[in-house]
């Protein structure tokens, strides 16, 4: 397969989601309100760094130039990566990490799910694995957004901040890129328009039992899948990337 093969790019972009949230997560080491969340955050995180090695050693497989995982996580510019822009917010308070890991781990849920019925042959492979930790990221995350939501005066108000600042940009999840059509039409990946509708669901029912309203987004936010990426994102680049940058070649 060429380099610029659609299917090689999409797995790309879906790393490039993995690790960039899993980086994210990571930031959180040490700073977490209770000593569970310093553990549990470090250990989704993990997960999410774990998707991004497959998806990425998947694509340079099928690239087959000599390339690795590190290269592919460490040696691009900012806008070779293709992560939605959800991603790669900065992590704010505990209300909105909690939130946006919400968001996606029910999208990729559903998305792994999909794959497991209907996908290409590997990509089952990591689904398998991938929607037993998404399991516990949902029920985790999804037990913070009720306990904020329904708790005192100041959370739930920062639970609220949380979806208003956040939900613009879960549009970005059901994008279709010219690449991922490519890939929906030759049955590789699932259309993520057809998960909207569970995502939604999945989305409200949380809600209900928060006492949170999901929002009419007028504007949604968008540009991660093709470059175009936040002022947040080259910060951190800079902290991501400095290992390889400073000593190139280095392994553990």
């Amino acid at each position: 397969m060429s380099a610029k093969t659609p299917f090689i790019n999409v797995l790309i972009s879906l790393g490039d989601d993995h690790l960039i949230l899993g980086h994210r997560l990571s930031e959180w080491c040490g700073h977490a309100p209770m000593l569970e969340e310093d553990l549990s955050m470090p250990n989704m995180a993990l997960d999410l760094l774990g998707q991004a090695r497959n998806l990425y050693g998947y694509a340079v497989e099928l690239e087959a130039e000599g390339r690795t995982e590190d290269d592919i996580a460490f040696l691009r510019t900012d806008r070779e990566y293709k992560n939605i822009l959800m991603v790669e917010r900065p992590n704010g308070d505990f209300a909105h990490t909690m939130l946006r890991q919400f968001y996606f781990a029910v999208y990729m849920q559903l998305f792994w799910d999909d794959v497991l019925a209907n996908g290409d042959a590997r990509l089952k492979e990591f689904a398998a694995k991938a929607t037993k930790e998404l399991a516990y990221h949902i029920r985790h995350c999804g037990e913070w957004l009720v306990r904020l939501g329904d708790g005192t005066e100041e959370s739930a108000e920062r639970m609220k901040a949380a979806v208003d600042a956040l939900h613009p940009y879960t549009n970005e999840l059901f994008d279709i890129t010219p690449d991922f059509n490519t890939c929906i039409e030759d049955e590789l990946v699932p259309n993520p328009e057809t998960l909207r509708k569970d995502w939604n669901t999945a989305i409200q029912q949380i809600f209900r039992q928060a006492f949170l309203v999901v929002p009419n987004v007028q504007f949604p936010q968008t540009g991660g899948r093709t470059g175009h990426h936040t002022e947040a994102f080259g910060h951190l680049l800079s902290e991501l990337q400095y290992m390889q940058r400073a000593y190139p070649g280095l392994t553990w």
